[in-house]
């Protein structure tokens, strides 16, 4: 089985999200796409980030109608911290067999050596790059950070979607629609939950 992993706080989970897992599932020729909601990422302890139980719901809601999409639980049930390397490492050890792929955004790859020991979460698995509007990340510096990265790197072209959770919190802020944003499903809990209204 070849898996891709797309993870975040998916707080909500938008049509981006769902782009960028169809195009890199098709292009890499990947059997399943696992979308795995942080538990409390690391790099955002200093903003509030919505009910784990709420995120997977959406998710659940976001991924219902592709059989190739599953839900992945693995980061909201362990404790803090919560590190994609340690995350690929579990993976890793229930699955042996699986070839893995990581899938994140240009903008992601850009902050890569500001990860936890990102030397090691390449070798644990390969990324797929997800090109980003405004975001051109420079390979070669990073590759001076991250010996070994430009082979441990696979490109997934598609449409350039500038969609971001937290622009979309905002519109509900505003009172704004998420419709074509979000799957309707998501929209619909949302607005039952009274998820980010002001």
């Amino acid at each position: 089985m070849k898996i891709g992993i797309i993870g975040g706080t998916f707080d909500p989970p938008h049509i981006g999200h769902l782009i960028i897992a169809e195009q890199a599932r098709v292009q890499l020729g990947l059997d399943q796409v696992w979308f795995t909601p942080a538990g409390q990422p690391v790099h955002k302890h200093n903003h509030p980030v919505t009910d784990a139980g709420h995120r997977v719901e959406m998710v659940l809601r976001a991924i219902d109608d592709n059989p190739c999409f599953k839900l992945c639980r693995t980061d909201v049930d362990r404790p803090e911290p919560h590190y994609s390397l340690d995350l690929a490492r579990i993976l890793r050890r229930q699955h042996p067999h699986y070839d893995w792929r990581f899938i994140i955004g240009g903008d992601s790859l850009a902050d890569l050596p500001k990860w936890h020991k990102p030397h090691e979460m390449i070798r644990e698995m390969r990324l797929a790059v997800a090109h980003r509007p405004s975001y051109q990340p420079n390979v070669a510096e990073l590759e001076q950070h991250i010996p070994g990265l430009s082979q441990r790197l696979e490109w997934i072209d598609g449409p350039l979607i500038d969609v971001s959770s937290m622009d979309l919190r905002t519109r509900v802020g505003k009172g704004w629609p998420l419709r074509y944003l979000v799957p309707d499903a998501v929209v619909d809990y949302i607005q039952r939950h009274g998820l980010y209204e002001s």
